[in-house]
Order: structure tokens, then sequence, then C-alpha cells
């Protein structure tokens, strides 16, 4: 499939009241709803008041329910009732998804009717008559006007409009929407234009969903995974997918052989001619990963940096502009956007923290107020973003009230300093910390609000949380947070160059790689256990260093992390060292945690050491009683392994 013209977009204001005088100050709502990562936004006055996922609040990972108290949690941010919205914006269009499915259907026909019985239920219900049902859900806002954006348009509005840039290239590549797969454009000021598109079936995320399914990890959720695995593989199965599955074209765009492929038809992803070409079945999910899982995830994570390093070198010939805004859920392959900004033809790149569906719902808000109301633009040097952290917050009564009603041993600090010290010390002496302050992150990365932080520099970290508090693959790599002003002493990174929404992976600079051995060596390569490998990476930070010596970086700054930027500070003042894990505050399966209850839980559950709730400390040595192995079972076998 090559790349073809977009057309115009047709996204208008067209409903009861559209006509009508707009308050002075205009609230809009985004939503996204009934596929996966349901979440919700609100945009008043072109300011990003508040945005957050539906799988935080209902504890439900990927929740794709309409997000009811997503919405709740965002009018009560911005003190507004829904009666006070200008629009509600919804992220994709519904009917033009039908009419893909209804044509993908007939084509496969009679094939495909297991998959049509199953999905046609919800969409007689709910998907096929939004409108409706954002009547039924919105009362007492019948007559606000209700605007469907084409899915694209969002993912670009959620990349384009928070961006520090006056003007930026553009390229939203996912699944698929409506029936774009990839969208390429331009944006300029407070207008963007999508350029050209490539359409289902053809799609890079599909193809890379297609094999995540095949190497046992679920589709929208364990993609990330897959690109963690890919390190300990060779890419040897890279030229059996081009010479057999996938045509690439020199601008990116293209075409799979869909003989090998069942998402079409089918409940799956690939059928058996895909796997008879890869050596037997998919691996069953929590089964031994073999070595072939892990070379065929080098093949795919290989030709997915090729794809988009192609894709962005055509974009690049086409606007001639020196900054890349990214969204879509393949935007969230830090490996590849690392490769991108390293090689690729751009000067700078945004990508949109919540580049999956749940950034829709912002990028619908955006739309409607910069697109349609033709608002203007001031781009903030920084982003306009605020760090991402746009969730829930918890104040200090809040968090007092309880605790008392728990019981719960802890201490509180008046004094932020010395509270900072104490985390610090308990950090160096190996301990393992829940960080919780201010507003939750929106998106799928925790970034120092709903952490769970410890020592890079200890070899035994990485082991210890994965084993011990995440419940998850051992070959499963840490994240470092840096100072931003210390990150090129540390990575393969400019002076100060921003990384805040940890979607970068740089390489670890030489001077703090420990060689490894010959018999290190020889293990790697011979050894199936991943555990093994993992531990035998070494470095001056090997807590976050990954097999290949690469590491997914987050930097940390004064004004986006305030007071996580502060307790870094008093780490590095104690240790010398200005890098420390950050994993999200949960168990796998689990959702980042929301409230203090939520994280109250995950504290007795795990062998964290130390849970920080704002100013108050609990430890786990001053507790009788935490949790009984049988209660402990109970609860992470409340969430679905992911």
């Amino acid at each position: 499939m090559r790349w073809s013209d977009v057309a115009q977009s047709t996204t208008t204001v067209r409903c009861a009241g559209a006509g009508r005088t707009i308050k002075q100050m205009t609230a809009i709502l985004g939503i996204s709803a009934f596929y996966h990562d349901s979440a919700a936004a609100l945009v008043v006055d072109g300011d990003i008041v508040a945005a957050a996922q539906e799988e935080r609040f209902t504890r439900r990972k990927h929740d794709p329910g309409f997000p009811e108290n997503a919405i709740a949690y965002c009018l009560r941010e911005g003190g507004i009732k829904a009666e006070d919205l200008a629009y509600i914006v919804f992220y994709d269009k519904p009917l033009a998804k039908f009419d893909r499915l209804l044509e993908t259907y007939l084509a496969y026909a009679p094939c495909g009717f297991g998959s049509f019985r199953l999905a046609m239920p919800l969409w007689l219900k709910d998907k096929l008559h939004m409108r409706r049902t954002l009547r039924n859900r919105f009362h007492m806002a019948r007559r606000t006007p209700i605007v469907f954006t084409d899915h694209h348009e969002s993912h670009a509005a959620s990349a384009f409009f928070p961006s520090p840039f006056e003007r930026a290239a553009i390229l939203t590549i996912d699944g698929v929407g409506e029936w774009s797969t990839a969208t390429c454009g331009v944006g300029e000021g407070n207008r963007l234009r999508l350029l050209k598109q490539l359409q289902f079936p053809h799609s890079l995320g599909l193809l890379y969903s297609a094999f995540t399914y095949y190497c046992g990890f679920k589709v929208n959720s364990g993609e990330y995974k897959l690109m963690g695995l890919a390190p300990y593989g060779k890419p040897v199965y890279l030229e059996a997918i081009l010479n057999h599955i996938v045509d690439l074209k020199p601008d990116g765009s293209l075409w799979m052989d869909m003989d090998y492929f069942n998402y079409c038809q089918g409940l799956t992803m690939t059928n058996d001619r895909f796997h008879k070409l890869f050596g037997g079945p998919p691996r069953r999910p929590e089964s031994m990963l073999e070595q072939r899982h892990m070379d065929i995830a080098a093949s795919i994570q290989k030709l997915t940096e090729e794809v988009l390093l192609r894709m962005a070198r055509m974009v690049h010939a086409e606007t001639r502009m020196s900054n890349l805004v990214l969204a879509g859920g393949v935007a969230l392959n830090c490996v590849a956007n690392g490769r991108l900004l390293r090689e690729g033809p751009f000067e700078n790149l945004w990508i949109q923290p919540a580049a999956g569906d749940a950034g829709g719902a912002l990028g619908g808000a955006l739309f409607v107020w910069y697109q349609l109301l033709d608002k203007p633009r001031q781009p903030d040097p920084n982003d306009s973003q605020k760090g991402s952290l746009l969730g829930p917050r918890y104040s200090n009564d809040e968090i007092a009230r309880f605790l008392a009603e728990m019981k719960a041993p802890h201490d509180r600090f008046d004094d932020e300093a010395a509270l900072l010290d104490r985390v610090a010390r308990l950090m160096a002496e190996g301990r393992i910390v829940g960080w919780f302050h201010g507003r939750m992150e929106f998106g799928p990365r925790a970034l120092g609000s709903r952490s769970i932080v410890g020592d890079a520099r200890n070899p035994t970290m990485q082991a210890t949380m994965n084993l011990k508090i995440k419940f998850r693959e051992s070959f499963r790599p840490f994240a470092p947070c840096v100072l931003r002003e210390r990150v090129h002493e540390y990575f393969a990174m400019r002076p100060g160059q921003d990384s805040p929404y940890m979607l970068l992976v740089a390489p670890v600079l030489e001077k703090h790689r420990v060689p490894l051995t010959e018999s290190q060596l020889r293990t790697m390569t011979e050894d199936p256990d991943l555990r093994q490998r993992v531990n035998i990476v070494r470095s001056t930070v090997p807590a976050i260093t990954h097999v290949d010596y690469s590491a997914r970086i987050q930097t940390v700054d004064e004004q986006r992390h305030g007071r996580f930027y502060r307790l870094m500070k008093a780490f590095e003042r104690l240790t010398g060292c200005p890098v420390i894990v950050n994993t999200s505050f949960n168990i796998r399966g689990e959702p980042i945690v929301c409230s203090p209850a939520d994280a109250y839980r995950c504290f007795l559950a795990t062998d964290m050491d130390a849970l920080v709730l704002e100013d108050f400390l609990l430890l786990k040595e001053k507790f009788d009683r935490t949790m009984t192995e049988a209660e402990r079972q109970k609860y992470i076998g409340s969430f679905q392994p992911d």
C-alpha cells in the first residue's frame, strides 16, 4: 500500500445549538471510548486543565468502557458542570469506522462471520449510535454541540498543538483509525493539514501487534514487552519478513501479504501460514521464552525502526521542516524514537506522552479549539502538556484521614527538605520507595508522581524490583530518571536535551560501561535463562542499563517536576549520582495507582520498604502486620497479567 492523498477534513460543528453564542469561557471536553484506553480531557480557553484514563479509577487496565469517572474528574478539576461545556468531542468517526468494518467482513465472507457476530452487538448497542449515547450520558448538556473528529486528526492535534513548535511536520502511526493506519502532514500556528495516508489493512501498528501476539504477549498491551525483548536476539528473521510478508518501499509505505494474517476476518492476529514461516505455533502466554522468540522480536523491531526512519525522511522531503511531532500507538516505541532522533533528518522531535487512543481525547478537544474555532496559538518553549501531570491530586488532610482510618504507622514532615533528605538516604541504603506526590500522570508512563524509585547504582535493584515488587518477567528493563542538566554525562544525548516523557532510548556512555568477561559473554549466548543475562549487564548504573547498554530516559527538571526534581537533587548531594531508577507504581497487570488507597494496598502487597504519600512517610519495618500470603495472592490475582 503506497501513500495516498488525504481528503480535506470534513470535521465540522453540526448539531443543535452549534450557532449559539459561546460563553466567555469556552470549555471543551474530549472523549475516547469503546476500543481501548478510554479517557477524557478538558481544555478551557486553550489551556489543558485535566486529562485521565478511565483505567485509573476502575482499576481495570486498558479499560475500554465509557469514561464516566474520568469525565467526572475532569469537570471537577475544572470547577465546571456539564451544562457549562461549550463542546463535547469524540475522538473518531464511528460511522466511517463501521463502514470499514462492514467492507472488511464482506471482503472475507463467509470466513469472518465469527468475528462479525461477536462485534455486532456492541456496535448496535453503543458504537454506531454514539451521538445518542453521548446525549444520554449528558442529560444536563443536551444543547451542547457534539463534534466527531477523524481518528488521525485527533492524533495529529494531540501531537502538534501542545508541542513547543510554531511549525512542524506531523507523523501519526497506529493500528487503524477509520481507514487510515498512518498519516503525515504539517502544522503551522493554529492549523494542521494531513497530506498523505496509508490505509487498512496495511499497517505498521497491526504488523507489530501480530508479532506481539505470536510471541505470546497481549495485543494493545504487550507491545512494549516485545520491544524490551528485542535486544536479547538478533534480527535473523528480517529477510524472511521482507521476502514473504511485507513489501517495504523507500518512502516507508508498506504492503502486507494478508495471506499470512487473520485479523481482518478472525479472532487471532496470525494464521497457520505465518506460523509455518516462523517455525511453529504462537507461544503460549507465560510459557518459556526461546531464543527464536528473541530473534523474532529483534527482527520486527529492526523493521519498525527502518519503516519509521523512511517515513520521517519522506515527510521531511515533503515539508522541509526541522521539527517533527509524533502520535499514535507506534510513537510509544521509544527505541525507534531514539534512532529517529539520532539518525533521522529532523533537528527536534516532540512526542505526545499519551500517544495511543487515550491521547485522542485530548487531541479532539484541542482540534476544536484551534482548528474549528480558529483561536490563536502561542507555543510554550517547554510545551503546553504540563509534564503530562494532568490527573487527580490529594491533599495532606485527605491523606491524614485515610492513614488514621487504616491505623497505619507514619511520620509527617512539615519541612520538605527533611523529608527529601530522609528518602534520599533510604534509597542510598538500597531501599525501594513508593513515591506519591502531586497530580497523576496522563499516559502510560509514570513520570515521578506515581512512581517506585530506587538507587540506579545498586546491582541487585533490577532483579528485586522485577521479581519482588512488580511480579513480572525478569528480562524487562527499568528506566532511569536523570537530572536534565547532567543527562549528557551518562547518556549519548546533547547537553540539556529534553526527554521529560520517557519516550527516547539512548546508549549509556562508554565511560559508564564495565566490559564483560569472556565467560559472561559465553553465558549470554548459551544460557537460556533471561534472569542470568540481565544480571550479567554491568555499568556504573546497572539497575537501568539494558542488555544492549541502552536506557529509556526521562530527564527531570524543576519547572515540570518540582518536588521530584528536588528529591533527585537531594540524592545527588548525598551520593554524587544524578540518576535513579523509576518504574510505575503498580504491579503487573494493575493500572498505575491513582489514590492514596491504591498506593497503600500496593505497598502492603509488595516488598517495597517505604511509602511517601505527599508529606507522610511510612516504613514497612514499623508495621506489625502487612498482608498474609493469601491476602497478597488475592491482591495479585485481582489483576489480569498484561
